[in-house]
């Protein structure tokens, strides 16, 4: 029998992860029905840039005319699924620093959709910014959130994906779909998360001495959202903590957006974040962010994460990134998506190897409407400390989300879904 080493660790930013042995599962949930696959269409493909042929991660693909959309993976695949009284609408794609790409979906093909987006060559006027503009440009950003995100809560429908390797190795896999209850930015209250429908996989056997498991779920993917949670990353005395720094302008759709820096001032020697901000300049609503956390001092970044944890282990991280990207419709922004990957490095007294655990989660909002307190849908409210791969069930039904849009999966993940449903498929010829 495995030791019963038992610790957790937290993560800033809301993130929370618990590692521990293998203990049996709490009590599953997961949503079966039958999907008349006649009402809708999939098409799937990758967002290239016309000139290098590189591959357009993360870009926005909506059908026009409504709120359905996904995005690319980090491969720049994408799938999505049209319903059928949508075949005469057009696929819009929208990528930072590239002209929007209009597709009349009667001119895709079910699958080997290549579509090239061209990037914006406007020439623009050289900007001069001081720090105290770019402290302004920042301020702006917070004051200017209820204009420019709208204060309505909303209710989204989302895909949700964590996964944890070791080293190479998944260990982990679980995806959900998810209704979000977004909350306005006038109350203090938490955004909610309920689960529709979901699987997972879990392999015990390629663990050693710890199980790591994330906990937190959608959550975690929702404490990313800096617009809503800026606390998370700069507090009240970000002007004391960071340095902030226009560092570019580029564009998107036509409209000027303003690149600001920020990184932990000098003077202060805690793990604090850096990263750039993506703004409108018109606005000053943030389009996207790209942040990561400052682990050089990896005794202090590891005390950040850890609450608790046995005798002789020592747990810190390697590397922490975060990506956010928010949708402009009808002139307000919302949450699209969200992109966490950490690893880290456990080392035990008198061993000579470490191990090294990767964690990415990751959710796109597929639909959304203004909220409706009549849910239709059989769901779980889900907690903050909820441990998703303990509430749903296994990941062979290839067929499993229906009408349902998701982040088409990488390749590393495509093929360790494939390995499982092989698996299951050849356990259940020998029943």
């Amino acid at each position: 029998m495995k030791p019963n080493h038992l610790f957790f660790v937290r993560g800033i930013m809301g993130l929370f992860f618990l590692l521990y042995t293998a203990m049996p599962s709490q009590a599953r949930f997961s949503v079966y029905s039958k999907i008349d696959s006649s009402s809708y269409k999939q098409f799937k493909g990758s967002i290239l840039d016309s000139k290098s042929k590189n591959e357009l991660i993360y870009a926005s693909i909506t059908v026009s005319g409504t709120t359905i959309s996904t995005v690319s993976n980090s491969e720049g695949k994408f799938s999505i699924k049209v319903p059928t009284d949508k075949q005469n609408s057009s696929l819009v794609i929208s990528f930072l620093g590239y002209k929007n790409k209009v597709v009349p979906i009667k001119e895709l093909k079910p699958e080997k959709n290549l579509l090239y987006l061209e990037p914006s060559n406007t020439i623009l006027d050289e900007v001069v910014v001081n720090v105290t503009d770019a402290n302004t440009i920042f301020m702006g950003v917070l004051n200017n959130r209820i204009q420019n995100y709208g204060d309505d809560p909303l209710q989204m429908t989302g895909f949700y994906r964590e996964s944890i390797r070791k080293r190479r190795t998944y260990v982990s896999l679980s995806e959900s779909i998810v209704t979000i209850q977004k909350q306005p930015f006038s109350r203090d209250i938490q955004d909610q998360v309920s689960l529709f429908k979901g699987r997972k996989n879990a392999d015990y056997t390629k663990l050693d001495t710890v199980n790591f498991k994330l906990q937190g779920g959608p959550f975690s993917a929702l404490f990313v959202d800096i617009v809503k949670n800026p606390t998370f990353i700069f507090s009240e005395d970000a002007f004391e903590l960071y340095d902030f720094n226009l560092e570019d302008v580029t564009q998107i759709n036509g409209k000027r957006v303003l690149v600001l820096a920020f990184k932990q001032k000098p003077t202060n020697k805690n793990p604090l974040y850096y990263g750039k901000m993506y703004i409108d300049a018109k606005s000053l609503a943030v389009i996207s962010a790209t942040f990561s956390l400052n682990v050089e001092d990896k005794v202090k970044a590891g005390l950040s994460f850890t609450r608790k944890k046995p005798a002789g282990l020592d747990v810190y991280p390697t590397e922490v990134r975060y990506q956010i990207n928010y949708k402009e419709q009808n002139g307000k922004w919302i949450y699209a998506y969200s992109r966490g990957d950490l690893t880290f490095k456990l080392n035990w007294a008198k061993k000579i190897f470490n191990t090294v655990y990767s964690t990415t989660v990751e959710m796109a909002v597929t639909d959304w409407k203004k909220q409706d307190n009549k849910e239709t849908l059989a769901t779980q409210k889900l907690t903050s400390n909820v441990i998703m791969s303990d509430k749903v069930l296994s990941l062979a039904d290839p067929d499993f989300w229906g009408e349902y849009n998701i982040i088409e999966p990488e390749k590393s993940i495509e093929s360790a879904i494939r390995k499982i449903q092989r698996k299951a498929l050849n356990e259940r010829g020998e029943e």
